[in-house]
């Protein structure tokens, strides 16, 4: 790959990955895919060449006392092997977190990212790690202009009511809002819509992002008007290990009369409530589809039900809905949870074609459904690669 370039690096608390993308006219073309997942414990490389269509996976030695550090080390050796760095343009990251001002793609400066460490507390589990290969990177090559890119940039559509908790307005004033995520995979799933089925794009349609992580959003006329999650990526539905909605006051139950320190309440919060903690079992939603235990359907079952009633209340805002698209890791590879979620929404008109789910749509409603639904894949890369196209 000789041509002008771009990378795009979208690292999480498991996991790094690193696009390479040529800088075509219209749009970028993605050459190869790089990650590491398994992290902490584990390094697994997988190389994706998408000229040749082929795939190779590894298992690289265990990470030391600093696994991610470890882990960039690794994609860069790759990176560095598969291209020319002489004829590298820009590379363009995934940041969680843009706070209330930053409401499209910036070039990283050093008060930039003095900014965006200043909102770390508000996603502890991605802001830092978000931020980490951004430096590494300009340790490496201090010349290459770096792209932030803001998952909150998208929900600045929303009406100020849409953003507003019912707290005393001095904290609102101050930055308290809700400022939703996954928004990169919202605009890509929205452009999707305008090209290719722009009569729903046009309407009214929730899209469910369903990863470890989880959120759905209202769009009107692809433009974001409600999601479900807040200041923080806990609000919402219940996660892989995140609980999603939750009284305020069982918080402050747990600091003021069980005796938790704030650090414990966050770490239970965060790391041992969601799919893991109701089942005890594990935080992914496939192992507890195949397990026979009470507690691993009870637990499905409560991610089902809050799917009902954050569908509900995203319909109710948008005062109806013609579209639901179901993506992310779960909705692209789940048939049968996209069965159970489509099922609990058979009372707003939504009718499940079983053939067209088995077979991954992406129309999978039946012929007669009021409600169009659909599984497209996500690609929050090619959204980064084409934030830094526009800002070259």
């Amino acid at each position: 790959m000789n041509e002008n370039l771009v990378v795009t690096f979208n690292a999480g608390s498991s996991s790094l990955r690193c696009g390479v993308y040529r800088l075509n006219a219209d749009k970028p073309e993605r050459g190869y895919s790089i990650s590491i997942r398994g992290l902490p414990r584990q390094m697994i490389l997988e190389v994706v060449d998408h000229d040749a269509n082929n795939t190779e996976e590894s298992e690289l030695p265990a990470p030391g006392d600093a696994p991610h550090e470890d882990a960039f080390a690794a994609v860069m050796d790759q990176l560095e092997d598969l291209i020319d760095m002489a004829h590298l343009r820009a590379a363009s990251h995934r940041v969680v977190h843009g706070g209330e001002d930053l409401t499209s793609p910036a070039p990283v400066t050093t008060d930039l990212l003095d900014r965006l460490d200043s909102l770390s507390p508000l996603a502890p589990s991605h802001q830092p790690h978000n931020l980490r290969p951004i430096r590494q990177l300009a340790e490496r090559y201090p010349d290459l202009a770096q792209i932030a890119c803001f998952d909150t940039a998208f929900h600045r559509s929303q009406p100020r009511l849409a953003q507003l908790y019912a707290l005393p307005r001095h904290l609102s004033e101050d930055g308290i809002l809700r400022y939703g995520f996954h928004g990169l995979s919202y605009e890509h799933i929205a452009e999707t819509l305008k090209q290719d089925y722009p009569h729903l794009h046009a309407g009214r349609t929730i899209v469910a992002h369903l990863g470890h992580g989880v959120s759905l959003c209202a769009l009107d006329t692809g433009r974001s008007m409600a999601t479900t999650m807040g200041l923080t990526a806990l609000e919402g539905m219940p996660m892989g290990q995140r609980c999603g909605s939750l009284d305020p006051g069982a918080v402050l139950h747990m600091i003021l009369d069980r005796g938790f320190a704030p650090e414990e309440v966050r770490d239970i919060l965060y790391q041992q409530s969601g799919l893991l903690g109701v089942s005890g079992i594990s935080g992914e939603m496939a192992d507890l589809l195949a397990s026979d235990a009470a507690e691993a359907a009870e637990a499905v079952s409560l991610f089902v039900y809050r799917f009902r009633r954050e569908v509900g209340s995203l319909t109710a805002a948008l005062g109806g809905i013609d579209g639901l698209v179901l993506t992310g890791g779960m909705g692209e590879h789940m048939p049968e949870l996209r069965q159970k979620l489509c099922e609990a929404i058979e009372w707003q008109g939504g009718k499940l074609d079983a053939d067209a789910n088995r077979a991954d749509g992406p129309v999978i409603s039946a012929a007669d459904s009021r409600v169009e639904i659909l599984m497209l894949p996500t690609d929050e890369e090619s959204i980064l690669a084409q934030a830094a196209i526009g800002l070259l």
